[in-house]
């Protein structure tokens, strides 16, 4: 009976090793490398910028999970002064994430 649970449980083990190996491999392999074309994250932000830090907040978990190096771009597309304050904290807070007027986006991305 020992001798079986003991099987089950190492089974068990084996599985999840593998799948965390193909996963791992499979991650790296679809990832870009470093050497690829500088990516940019635009993130529209309108009114009080409710959702904005979440979301930039997740595009930057991203970018540390894949190894990955893009900046994110916060377009201002109305914000008000509670959500010019929030894209403000978060583009000083964090490097390579800048707070930009929705009509300049372009010149960001050069």
């Amino acid at each position: 009976m020992l001798y079986a649970v003991l099987e089950v449980l190492l089974s068990l083990l084996a599985v999840f090793g593998l799948f965390v190996l193909g996963y791992l491999t499979f991650s790296r392999v679809l990832s870009p490398g470093r050497a690829a074309a500088p990516a940019y994250a635009v993130v529209p932000a309108k009114g009080d910028g409710a959702a904005l830090e979440q979301t930039v907040k997740r595009l930057l978990w991203l970018r540390t999970g894949a190894g990955q190096c893009y900046t994110v771009v916060i377009a201002d597309a109305g914000l008000d002064p509670q959500g010019l304050t929030v894209a403000t904290l978060l583009a000083n807070a964090q490097p390579r994430v800048v707070l930009c007027p929705l009509d300049s986006v372009t010149n960001y991305l050069i």
